[in-house]
């Protein structure tokens, strides 16, 4: 959603999985898998093992009967995965515009009785590679056997319209600008070269540009429901800003809602500003965990007390800040690419080690380790290319979806609280009003609670240790549906759900699978 570095021409890269406002979000179950497309070939699908319900497409208003009612040819693809495009109008006020095409794959359950959508997060990140990628591994055996996984690029992402912004040479001139925001001459060219990125952004995307947005995406959410998926309700497993779209759905069609997995909640209530405080205290208590583990095992570059390892890693920040680092690939590291490597690791604490490598080398000045992390955050190949759009739609969808406050008086007073807050992380996460100041559109969404009346509970899940998605989020959300329940994991990293807990997988099999109630409350 914002940027956690001082470069704001360098909107936080996207990840593979999920992200949000204020830090690279990247995960469902660990570090960043490089990921490729999808192409739908020639010729007809074997069809659905769930059969359509004849009612899938009642309640549709008549000016989008035609997108409701489309029929869709699926084609088989890479990784024994079926592939098809649905049309939806760029703009919903004006249904008999412009167009674009939705691109949906899936992977057939073996008795699949139904069809899951899923969304790995972002904004920007590919549902289609999710179900590619991680769809046999993060999915239990039980889950891929009840269901169809049904994954989707929202609009705006990689095969669906996608926002385009600068080519893979550009994206790598940005990423290694090494502005100082926290003076005037720092800011305005921070908010200079950010005009450069927007003003291409503009040029080289076309009119989606102006919807790619939460309330348009949930929108085309009830089109797949009823093309794609063939059912009056729609079965949902949505993870970080997936929970967003969850959420919005659940408020916009409660009646609509059937099964909903919400895990590593957003809350919805929450402004721009709230949610870049609570990530940047919530990856400094990620850092604070990982320094614990490191300095209780031999081989960790970091000495002494909690206290002072965290002292070396401010340092550290601090010297890179001052001199960006050199690299074995000849590029330069500079601070925004370097805290964007080292907070990638802290996603998931099965890849601490990873981290504990690159902070040695960096301690010995050596940037590579730290700059490949970065990489993994960017989707750039180690040939330079950059395999999918997510730095650019995460930042359409948020100057978009939130208001954000650019005054710089405004923005110097957050980055102290901020500063505060987050002691390591804070200064890295200020300043992300430069990123939509100049943002050619107003922003279409204003943040508030759910508002869900449906009859299906809906299941949310909190990991205690969760620096993307705080803990607290979870609970939020879980009160503002109502109808809901609230299932805990005590661990560390983004998101629980196919991370290794069998506490968190049975209840979630349940709850879906088996259609078993979810227990408020649960403990795991």
């Amino acid at each position: 959603m914002t940027t956690p570095a001082p470069s704001p021409g360098t909107p936080l890269p996207a990840a593979a999985t999920a992200r949000l406002r204020g830090a690279v979000v990247v995960v469902v179950a660990a570090i960043l898998i490089a990921l490729t497309g999808c192409t739908p070939l020639i010729g007809p699908g074997q069809g659905n093992s769930a059969s359509p319900e004849t009612s899938a497409t009642e309640g549709a208003p008549s000016e989008l009967k035609k997108f409701y009612q489309q029929q869709i040819q699926w084609s088989p693809c890479e990784n024994n995965l079926e592939c098809a495009k649905v049309t939806v109008p760029v703009d919903y006020a004006k249904p008999d515009g412009d167009t674009i095409q939705l691109a949906v794959a899936r992977l057939k359950g073996r008795n699949a009785k139904g069809n899951l959508l899923v969304n790995p997060g972002g904004p920007g990140a590919s549902g289609i590679d999710l179900v590619r990628d991680a769809g046999n591994s993060m999915f239990s055996d039980k889950l891929r056997g009840a269901y169809n996984l049904v994954g989707w690029d929202p609009r705006g992402v990689k095969r669906s319209a996608p926002v385009t912004c600068l080519d893979a040479a550009g994206q790598d001139a940005v990423r290694q600008l090494n502005l100082d925001n926290s003076t005037d001459a720092g800011l305005a060219q921070s908010f200079a070269e950010q005009k450069k990125v927007i003003d291409a952004c503009k040029a080289n995307t076309g009119p989606i540009l102006a919807h790619s947005d939460t309330i348009s995406s949930v929108k085309d959410m009830d089109v797949l429901r009823a093309v794609v998926m063939g059912q009056t309700k729609l079965d949902y497993a949505g993870f970080s800003y997936g929970t967003l779209l969850g959420a919005t759905y659940a408020s916009m069609f409660s009646d609509r809602v059937g099964k909903f997995v919400l895990d590593g909640a957003v809350d919805p209530a929450l402004g721009a500003q709230e949610l870049t405080l609570g990530q940047a205290k919530g990856f400094e208590d990620a850092l604070h965990a990982y320094v614990r583990s490191c300095i209780s095992k031999s081989g960790c570059p970091l000495t002494g007390s909690e206290t002072d390892a965290v002292g070396q890693i401010q340092t550290l920040f601090q010297n890179v800040q001052e001199q960006p680092m050199h690299t074995s690939d000849g590029r330069a590291l500079p601070i925004t690419d370097f805290v964007n490597g080292f907070i990638l690791p802290l996603y998931n604490d099965q890849s601490w080690p990873v981290l504990t490598q690159a902070i040695a080398k960096a301690l010995r000045g050596d940037g590579s380790s730290m700059l490949r992390l970065a990489d993994q955050a960017a989707d750039r190949d180690q040939n330079g290319t950059y395999s999918s759009n997510g730095s650019w739609a995460f930042m359409a969808y948020n100057c978009l979806d939130y208001p954000t406050e650019s005054d710089t008086a405004g923005m110097r007073t957050e980055a102290q609280q901020l500063a505060e807050a987050s002691p390591t992380f804070g200064q890295f996460f200020a300043y992300g009003g430069v990123n939509c100041r100049d943002w050619p559109y107003k922003s279409v969404r204003t943040p508030a609670p759910a508002h869900y009346t449906g009859g299906n509970q809906i299941m949310v899940l909190g990991t205690t240790g969760d620096p993307a998605t705080p803990y607290p989020w979870a609970v939020s959300l879980r009160s503002e549906l109502g109808n809901a329940a609230l299932l805990t994991w005590t661990g560390q990293g983004h998101t629980a759900y196919g991370r290794g807990s069998t506490c968190v997988d049975q209840a979630v099999d349940s709850f879906l699978a088996d259609g078993k109630a979810a227990e408020d409350g649960k403990h795991c």
